[in-house]
């Protein structure tokens, strides 16, 4: 039987399974497969039987197996506008960011202030824009993510058996190392310093999104180390063992070192005298990632040098 996914979906379609679709359930399968179209309306279609694996029903948690047969009914979707493309320059900048690609994996130097994706009022992230600047690419998803402020090492998985490997590896204890450059307010004072404060994410009356410490929270444990300390600031190597949101600024703040240019959880004195430095941004990097290869098994290390912006505040001191 011929795979025939990318047929029109006012057909019915028969998809034989490859061993790269293999091991993901079917409702995960049919929302990536049917863009556009409500989870509620897949989530239907597997209730009422129109969905058949092996010309068998299967229930939503199903996982898909090299070989399997599935038959898609005709979906008849509400004509949409015509999706609009990213401008040309911002593709080019991205494409440029590359530093590290193969058959199934890239890697970016994401620029400060490109979020990963688009939504929140954001047409555009670094997702959209590579899937615009390779139309024929049959698969393309984030393996991680990025605070839109932060630059730096951001994985993209090729292949889906990447993305699963690579998710396995973040699951891992210390199997994916994630180290981070700062310049955080102040002279850093603690030495070497593991900070293993909770974190637990709190939503202000105004709609504001933070991120505190708190006992109730999740686990989380960056490690600090300096670099370079001066009186007004300092150089900072930080890796982190968790991956909560806004981790690495709220354990530097509780620490009495918020990182530099942090407008939401920063000292805005700090901010201020660094301006006029030239620091217009946040300055929070992340600078290396060292990992197994899902492809070869090797151990890869992929280094991300700081932006000539950052480069130019560090030079001042």
């Amino acid at each position: 039987m011929a795979n025939i996914e990318n047929s029109p979906m006012n057909a019915v379609r028969m998809i034989k399974i490859s061993s790269e679709q293999a091991g993901q359930r079917i409702d995960n399968y049919l929302i990536t497969l049917l863009k556009g179209v409500p989870k509620s309306r897949v989530y239907r279609i597997l209730r009422k039987g129109e969905v058949r694996v092996n010309k068998g029903r299967i229930k939503p948690i199903y996982r898909l197996k090299a070989g399997d047969e599935v038959r898609i009914p005709p979906i008849r979707m509400e004509e949409k506008p015509t999706a609009i493309r990213p401008p040309d320059e911002q593709i080019e900048r991205l494409e440029a960011s590359v530093i590290f690609e193969d058959k199934g994996l890239i890697v970016i130097n994401k620029p400060s202030g490109l979020a990963v994706h688009g939504g929140s009022g954001l047409s555009f992230g670094a997702i959209e824009l590579l899937r615009a600047s390779r139309p024929t690419a049959p698969y393309l998803e984030l393996v991680h993510r990025l605070d839109r402020d932060t630059s730096g090492c951001l994985m993209i998985a090729k292949k889906r058996s990447y993305l699963r490997h690579l998710h396995e590896q973040l699951r891992a204890d210390r199997k994916i190392r994630k180290h981070y450059r700062a310049l955080v307010c102040g002279h850093w004072d603690l030495g070497k310093h593991h900070e293993n404060s909770a974190l637990l994410k709190v939503t202000h009356s105004s709609g504001e999104r933070m991120v505190r410490i708190d006992e109730k929270g999740k686990e989380s444990h960056t490690l600090f180390k300096p670099i370079s300390c001066f009186k007004q600031a300092s150089y900072m190597e930080i890796e982190l063992f968790t991956g909560r949101t806004h981790q690495i600024r709220v354990h530097a703040a509780h620490c009495g070192h918020p990182v530099a240019g942090d407008d939401k959880y920063g000292n805005s004195e700090c901010n201020a005298q660094l301006k006029k430095m030239g620091l217009k941004r946040l300055f929070l990097h992340a600078y290396r990632l060292e990992f197994e290869h899902p492809g070869s098994g090797k151990d890869m290390d992929v280094i991300a040098p700081l932006s000539d912006d950052l480069v130019n505040v560090l030079d001042k001191f």
